[in-house]
């Protein structure tokens, strides 16, 4: 990119209160003010989706920050029409910033004559014009590989990571990561290896899709304080009933860190209701007024690491980088003092 141009951001509505903290926070980092492009997102009386640039953005490398959270469709919609109203003012390079990727978990066919609709979306994203995306904790990482544009992938584990050392520093040597199953192992792993401590997996075996029907711990978690960690929290059916399972294997207390928090349903009453001690989510999705009111649901910021990783993908400097804890601890210096 030129070196005349400068980041610039625009939001939908999907998460507006990420997207101005990422602004704040990269101008922070910059010393410069960066304001979000003033447009219109709005919708015709029928629901049409219509957009409007106010700004001048041609030659300018553009980044839209935008979640395809609920409304699923609407917020996509918003970016895909974003999209076009920017290609079509001659922004030199899109950026799309979806910290949360909704259709991620369609991304196979387990079963006859069904969509692999995450694939749909990647091509949708494409053709609108977009040139690359940054995302956070796909839900399957070959989801990468379904776009013919480049894709950075965040991880929500290093931020977790330094959370975890700071909230349970006086217990350390007690912790016990847990998958909630075999298939999210590999997510758990890379954060049990960060922090120093042991794996264990809650084995489900799932009748249909929101309903488990049986749960088995592997490994020993007596006297243990586990931690769960997951990508998504929908309806909290699966992660309460293994709270309930590994405290009935002798866990002292259950914590669980999930990446994006969708709680849809009746997932908040579950939570407040459930053994957990905590659940901690990150503001990839807007939370809503029921998920700020509940006491044990605790939100964690990704603005830094999101400004960082735009400043990064702009100046063309690694993405990368951010995937270690020795380059998020200066980031997140203010929330978890380094000593």
């Amino acid at each position: 990119m030129s070196a005349m141009t400068e980041p610039k951001l625009i939001a939908g509505n999907a998460n507006k209160p990420l997207a101005q903290a990422i602004a704040r926070r990269m101008t922070l980092h910059r010393g410069s003010m960066v304001k979000l492009v003033e447009a219109r997102v709005e919708r015709f009386n029928d629901q049409e989706i219509f957009v409007e640039v106010y700004e001048n953005v041609r030659g300018e490398d553009m980044f839209i920050i935008q979640p395809t959270s609920n409304p699923a469709n609407d917020n996509l919609m918003e970016l895909l029409i974003i999209a076009d109203a920017l290609k079509r003012s001659s922004a030199a390079r899109i950026t799309a910033v979806i910290p949360y990727f909704g259709y991620a978990r369609q991304d196979r066919r387990a079963k006859a004559r069904t969509p692999i609709s995450a694939k749909l979306v990647a091509n949708l994203i494409t053709e609108a014009g977009i040139d690359r995306v940054l995302t956070l904790d796909l839900h399957a990482t070959q989801i990468q590989g379904f776009f013919d544009i480049p894709v950075d992938n965040l991880y929500a584990a290093p931020i977790f990571s330094l959370d975890v050392l700071h909230m349970f520093k006086d217990c350390l040597s007690d912790l016990m990561v847990v998958s909630p199953d075999v298939g999210g192992v590999a997510r758990a792993r890379e954060l049990a290896k960060r922090i120093g401590a042991p794996l264990s997996i809650v084995d489900k075996r799932r009748e249909k899709a929101g309903d488990v029907a049986e749960m088995t711990v592997i490994g020993d978690v007596r006297g243990k304080t586990c931690i769960i960690v997951d990508d998504i929290c929908d309806t909290a059916g699966t992660l309460c009933k293994a709270a309930e399972v590994l405290t009935e294997a002798g866990a002292t207390e259950v914590h669980s860190y999930i990446t994006h928090g969708v709680l849809s349903g009746p997932a908040v009453d579950r939570i407040k209701n459930s053994v957990m001690k905590s659940l901690v989510i990150t503001d990839s999705i807007e939370a809503t007024d029921a998920v700020k009111a509940a006491t044990n649901i605790r939100i964690v910021p990704t603005a830094p690491m999101f400004a960082q990783a735009i400043l990064n993908t702009w100046n063309g400097t690694s993405v990368s980088s951010l995937f270690d804890m020795e380059t998020l601890t200066p980031i997140y210096e203010g929330l978890y003092p380094h000593k």
